[in-house]
């Protein structure tokens, strides 16, 4: 079957339980609530054969400054058939002229590559059950006179508005927060993902306060299953391990076009909004 038969349709909440079997197929933890989490802040296309729902990708669009590329599925009876092409080329159209970014499979790299995406780094999946440690003093939760400060700290780490993004996880998740001075000078989310909780995005101005954030929820959740993202040159990975928290593999972040972003030089971000979505 060519890939001329198979439609490119507008994503909708009705293909989303479709979506959720076909990430199930790729071994993904997606419920259908991160997928709805994961469309109401994107757009996207779907792939249809027949009227079965074959392909997937999504775009998140942060206003003008960039857009992050996520959910790109292809059933696993379609590979090899320039699907994935098909899928990417629709969300090249939807994201414009905006620089882009996402976490490449070892299986996509390929195609990522041969249009213009470059390789900045790589992402480090952690996961698992934690046992019981004492709180922090350092990490407190956060008010909701703390959001407008969190969204301006993401800003300066991430490199564009994620304001959306923001609202929307303190209306699923919580966050923490670090105040110095009188400040915001770091924060961290959890929310529901996947087989328990995913802690993330985390922006810290050090390494201990990165661990003081993630700390406070391991605290506050003995016994349950978290998951936490951190890229490789976070340092960062050795001590969420001794929590019990595995690296059990992770992806390849990149870019297009191949430019670092433009970071505040105090903050370190080590757990990637793509992954809170992906």
């Amino acid at each position: 079957m060519q890939t001329s038969q198979i439609d490119i349709a507008a994503f909708a909440p009705e293909h989303l339980e479709a979506a959720v079997k076909l990430s199930r197929q790729a071994g993904w933890p997606h419920r259908l609530e991160d997928w709805q989490m994961a469309l109401a802040l994107s757009e996207g296309v779907i792939a249809v054969e027949h009227g079965r729902v074959v392909g997937t990708v999504l775009v998140t669009l942060y206003k003008a400054e960039c857009a992050t590329i996520n959910m790109v599925i292809v059933d696993e009876t379609m590979r090899g058939r320039g699907l994935g092409r098909k899928l990417m080329d629709a969300a090249l159209r939807l994201s414009g002229d905006r620089p882009l970014r996402l976490v490449a499979t070892t299986e996509g790299l390929p195609l990522y590559e041969k249009l213009g995406f470059r390789e900045t780094g790589r992402v480090l999946q952690h996961q698992g059950i934690v046992g019981e440690i004492t709180a922090p003093g350092e990490a407190v939760p956060a008010a909701a006179a703390d959001i407008e400060a969190i969204v301006a700290l993401d800003r300066l780490a991430f490199g564009a508005d994620r304001e959306g993004l923001v609202a929307y996880l303190a209306k699923v998740g919580e966050f923490a927060v670090i105040r110095r001075n009188g400040s915001v000078s770091g924060f961290a989310a959890v929310r529901p993902f996947g087989r328990g909780e995913v802690v993330g995005p985390v922006v810290a101005g050090c390494l201990d306060d990165a661990k003081a954030l993630v700390a406070h929820f391991i605290a506050l959740r003995p016994g349950r299953f978290l998951r936490v993202d951190t890229t490789a040159d976070a340092a960062i990975s050795p001590w969420l391990a001794e929590k019990g928290l595995a690296h059990v593999g992770g992806g390849i972040a990149m870019m297009k076009p191949p430019i670092q972003r433009a970071a505040d030089p105090t903050a370190t971000t080590f757990a990637l909004a793509n992954q809170a979505l992906g």
